[in-house]
């Protein structure tokens, strides 16, 4: 188990994420709420390039929740194939598209709790949603996120959940910022295999990690 950061690490971590990653916004591609929403559901267990790749042919088709719960699901499977799980995010995607245009005017509800009462959103989706779209002060997190939390000492948590806490907890604002930086950070830098430790790390000096992660 890693050491805990303290409060002058984090500060310091905090510091040179901002510095880093003020400007950054998240790497899938859309041009309103719907689409967010769309290719937010689609990375689950997915990247990002995948999902770019996917999208244009599936927003030219169902450009819309009304046109989208209207969908065959056999074609919706068909666009989204390569994507994984791809039989469950097609229902989803159905399924949360006729929830919007049933209950919401046809419109995305950009409300947390209103967000987690669609078909396939859970809290991170609903989280991702309104960081990017509104940069509420928000954690999510992914994959990424959970591993630099834990390498960097600002969690011990065996939970999404509880990570999530810690991080809320240890940063208490600019969570925006800070959750696209953890992404990014955790997407090019400190990588689950091979992570950049000695040639590109900003915090390779704040590591709780870095010799047992290197000698792996």
């Amino acid at each position: 188990m890693a050491k805990k950061a303290t409060k002058k690490e984090i500060e310091e971590i905090r510091k040179r994420f901002i510095e880093r990653y003020k400007d950054a916004k998240t790497e899938l591609n859309y041009k309103n709420l719907y689409e967010l929403l769309v290719s937010v559901m689609l990375s689950a267990q997915c990247t990002d390039k995948r999902v770019n790749i996917i999208t244009p042919s599936f927003f030219e088709k169902y450009p819309s929740p009304k046109k989208l719960s209207n969908a065959d699901i056999d074609d919706v499977k068909e666009l989204i194939k390569t994507c994984s799980f791809f039989n469950n995010k097609a229902k989803n995607l159905i399924k949360m598209a006729k929830s919007v245009v049933e209950n919401y005017g046809g419109k995305i509800p950009l409300d947390e709790k209103e967000l987690i009462k669609l078909a396939g959103v859970g809290q991170k989706t609903a989280h991702v949603v309104m960081i990017e779209y509104t940069q509420k002060n928000l954690m999510a997190v992914d994959t990424h996120v959970f591993r630099v939390a834990h390498r960097l000492g600002l969690s011990n948590a065996k939970t999404v959940k509880q990570t999530e806490e810690d991080l809320v907890k240890a940063f208490k604002t600019d969570l925006y910022i800070l959750h696209q930086a953890m992404v990014l950070f955790g997407r090019y830098i400190c990588t689950a295999k091979n992570p950049k430790c000695d040639t590109e790390c900003f915090l390779a000096d704040l590591c709780k990690t870095k010799e047992s992660f290197k000698a792996g």
